[in-house]
């Protein structure tokens, strides 16, 4: 059934809390990390009540994977492997947040009101390029620790950075060129 459900999941579901479950045990139904459905439900503890309902963040297909990869690759070329790990986070903390769409697929290609796309590789066709195998690695580990973190949803190259309001967000922490934000 597990395999059935990451194939059809593009989105957030939920999970009715059986007694003796841990957010664990749903994690590793579900193939998502703990945290990851901690931060979903802005949980501040590990303690679980029977009959309560969860929010379980989109399963991540292995076409968006490779997606995700792609945009590592092109985003955070040149970039250390922990730069290129905080980009697919950024990636998947839309993908968990209310503020964004609830797909890899649609947070990459996502257009803000005035039609622009929010990464540039998918406006100069780089998101197309074979992704190496450090992005691939990167996306992985991203995946992992799903949910940790800075909760960062933007990141920018302050030299290269076209926006201004970008720059107005709170920074969380900055890696090598790119600023992170949130």
């Amino acid at each position: 059934m597990l395999a059935t459900f990451t194939q059809v999941a593009d989105a957030q579901s939920t999970h009715s809390i059986q007694k003796g479950e841990t957010l664990s045990s749903i994690g590793d139904q579900y193939s998502i990390p703990a945290a990851a459905i901690k931060r979903s439900n802005n949980l501040s503890s590990e303690h679980l009540i029977a009959g309560e309902t969860l929010t379980i963040p989109a399963v991540v297909s292995q076409n968006e994977k490779e997606l995700l990869a792609r945009l590592v690759h092109a985003e955070a070329k040149g970039e250390s492997y922990a730069g290129k790990v905080a980009v697919a986070t950024v990636v998947l903390n839309r993908v968990d947040s209310d503020l964004f769409p609830d797909s890899v697929n649609d947070v990459v290609y996502e257009r803000s009101a005035s039609g622009h796309y929010a990464f540039s590789p998918v406006l100069d066709g780089s998101i197309s390029n074979t992704a190496d195998s450090e992005s691939t690695r990167a996306v992985e580990e991203a995946l992992q620790f799903r949910g940790q973190g800075q909760n960062s949803l933007y990141f920018y190259n302050p030299e290269t950075a076209t926006s201004k309001w970008v720059s107005t967000r709170e920074q969380t922490i900055v890696i090598g060129n790119h600023v992170f934000a949130k």
